[in-house]
This record gives structure tokens, sequence and C-alpha cells, in this order.
């Protein structure tokens, strides 16, 4: 599905504000149990999906939408399926900016502890001030566990982020990044100039237009690795975290190439963790768990998944092109601030309580970190 490429920031329409005032609570009609924390990646209405997104009530921005007791400002309350029974909320100084793109809504405002927040259909997708350990970490995990990364895809990435830190491995040639939202790209060098600065390396080759149509006409085996930055796994997004998809990743990928791909969080999608890595076991050679901590993201952390196809082996868990040794690397566009080698040999410890319940984990040694 094409986006138009063409429509600039000043032209985006805007919301008018009105939100539905009833919603019934979304359940699932499969014979097999789904846990809680996985009923959105199951199941999928998108009139209760366009009744639950951004909304600033009394000063506060609340994923999902909690209510007031002010008509004027009263909203639907949703009790969104992938952190059920809990809400998280952060003080609003100033809303920035609130539109809807073809795909979804794009909220901006500046908080009260965090720095500036980008939201999507209700979602924090990064705030100023912890943006570092997502985007940081899932660039370098996949590219410091190859040597001379040359060619690189980005799925999704809009704001720029990922773009910033790949740039800083001085091997790569090539950065393709596939957006399907030209909003989010134009939001973020208006906004967040920090991370949008990645677009202006010269390496990067902007695609605007459906991730799975992009790869589908890819040559094979033409990137070293690609990084899934993609939306959690609802609606039309489910695709990006089902078998075909996957495969036709591993199909992009050279001998050896390497994946990462956001996993949500352990302490809410165990489930989820599970179909995901039972999906890469069947089409990738090696694949390996690891977490990082990102306070504003629901539960407080966020994982990736880090595959490999068939080819020369990759040690995910001992980067083979540590970032220290880089020239210039750690100060490239702006200081590192979260990854360094420590933290991503520690990224692969995984607590007991995952082991338990994602059966794929269950026989792994606690010394074999999580290499299936």
């Amino acid at each position: 599905m094409e986006h138009d490429a063409g429509r600039g920031l000043d032209n985006l329409k805007t919301m008018d504000g009105k939100e539905s005032e009833n919603a019934h609570a979304n359940g699932s009609n499969n014979a097999v149990v789904v846990p809680n924390c996985c009923l959105k990646a199951r199941v999928y209405d998108p009139e209760l999906e366009a009744n639950c997104h951004s909304t600033v009530v009394s000063g506060w921005f609340s994923q999902p939408p909690r209510p007031s007791s002010d008509e004027k400002e009263r909203v639907l309350y949703f009790n969104n399926p992938m952190w059920p029974g809990e809400a998280h909320s952060l003080k609003v100084e100033k809303t920035l900016f609130k539109g809807k793109s073809e795909f979804q809504e794009v909220l901006v405002f500046e908080s009260a502890s965090y720095g500036k927040v980008l939201v999507l259909d209700g979602i924090v997708q990064l705030t100023e001030k912890d943006e570092c350990a997502y985007q940081e970490m899932i660039a370098h995990l996949p590219l410091c566990s190859i040597k001379s990364p040359k060619n690189v895809l980005v799925v999704g990435g809009g704001d720029g982020g990922v773009l910033r830190e790949i740039s800083r491995h001085s091997s790569v040639e090539l950065i393709d990044i596939c957006e399907i939202d030209k909003m989010v790209i134009d939001v973020s060098k208006k906004f967040f100039p920090d991370l949008a600065v990645g677009f202006e390396d010269p390496r990067v080759n902007l695609h605007v237009g459906d991730a799975v149509e992009f790869l589908r006409n890819t040559p094979e085996g033409k990137y070293d690795a690609i990084i899934v930055d993609s939306s959690d796994p609802v609606g039309p997004a489910q695709e990006l975290v089902e078998k075909p998809f996957f495969a036709t990743l591993a199909r992009a990928l050279r001998p050896g190439g390497v994946l990462c791909n956001m996993a949500e969080s352990m302490w809410l999608h165990t489930h989820l963790i599970q179909d995901m890595i039972s999906i890469c076991r069947e089409t990738f050679s090696t694949v390996h768990y690891a977490w990082a901590s990102v306070p504003t993201y629901p539960s407080g952390v966020i994982g990736f998944l880090l595959c490999s196809t068939e080819g020369p082996p990759v040690d995910f868990k001992h980067p083979v092109n540590p970032i220290e040794k880089l020239e210039g690397a750690l100060q490239h566009q702006r200081e590192l601030r979260f990854y360094n080698s420590e933290m991503h040999e520690a990224a692969f410890a995984l607590p007991s309580f995952v082991r338990r319940e994602v059966s794929c984990l269950r026989d792994v040694p606690p010394t074999e970190g999580v290499k299936l």
C-alpha cells in the first residue's frame, strides 16, 4: 500500500478530538485459551481500536485513556488487552501536535519528566529521555554481532533513531529504510531533530510504503542485517509477526545475515514471545531473546529477537564487532548513552520465570544464554 510521500507536515489533517463514548470489552472466540496479555495480538476489532487512541485528560496522558470527571473532557476508558488492568500516565506540559495520518493517530507532547513524547494510536513510541535504550540496543545488538556489516535494512523506524545508531558503523555502505507512514517522518523531523538526524546520512535511502511489498521486490541475500522497528502486533501490523513475513526477511538476508526484531515485554507477553520464537525457529538457523530497560514502555522493559540465517555462525552473546573499537562510533552524532559491550552481553541473561513460561527456553542451560 503506497502512502502519499509528497505531503508536508503543514498540510496534515488534524483530528476533531471527538471520542466514542461506547465500547465493550473485547473477548476471544478461539477454542484455545489465550492469556489476557496476548488478546490484542489475536483479536482485532477496528472499531474498538479506533476508540482507544491517544487522549490528554486534565493535564495527563494515559495509555489506555483514563476517565475524567469533567463532562467536557469525558473520554472512553478502554482496558487495553496488551496490558490489562493497568494504565501508564505522564504529566503533560504542552500538547505540540495532534493529527491523523492514513494509518494512525499521531500525538506529540512535552512531558514534565521525559521531555518530548511521541505517541502512535495511544501507545508511547519514544521519549527524549529514554529513547537511547531502545534505539541503541535494537541497532547495535545485531550490528556488533557480525564483522563489517555493509548493507542494512530498517523496517519501520520512521523517527530516524535507528538510522542515527546504524550510522555509527563506518563499514556500512547502504542503509535502506521502509516506513509506511510519512507523517511519522515529518513529525520526527520537526519535533525530534536529535533522532531525525539519522535521515541526513548520505547512505540512507528512504522508501515510503508497505514493507511486505518492499521485501517481496528485494533481491535475495541483499542485506547483512535487517532491523524491524515495528508497531505492536495488532491489526495491519499483525502480519509482521507471522511466518510468511519472517520467511521473507530471511530470504532478503545473506548467509549468516542477522535480524533484530522488536519482541514485546517479558513481564506481559510471554505467550506472544513463545509464538514469535517458535515461528523464527522454523525459519532461521539461530534464535535468541534479549531485553533492555525502557522506563516509559509498559512494564519498563522491551524485548528483542535476534536471529541469523544458515551460513557463517553468529555468536550474538559476545560481540565480534565491539562498538568501543569502531573509530568515532562512541561520539558519532551524539555520545552513546545506554549501549556498550557489557550491556550487550548482559541483555541475554533471562530471569527464571521467563525460562519457565517460554517453553522453548526451558531446556537451555543458563550458561548457554538463549541460543536455540
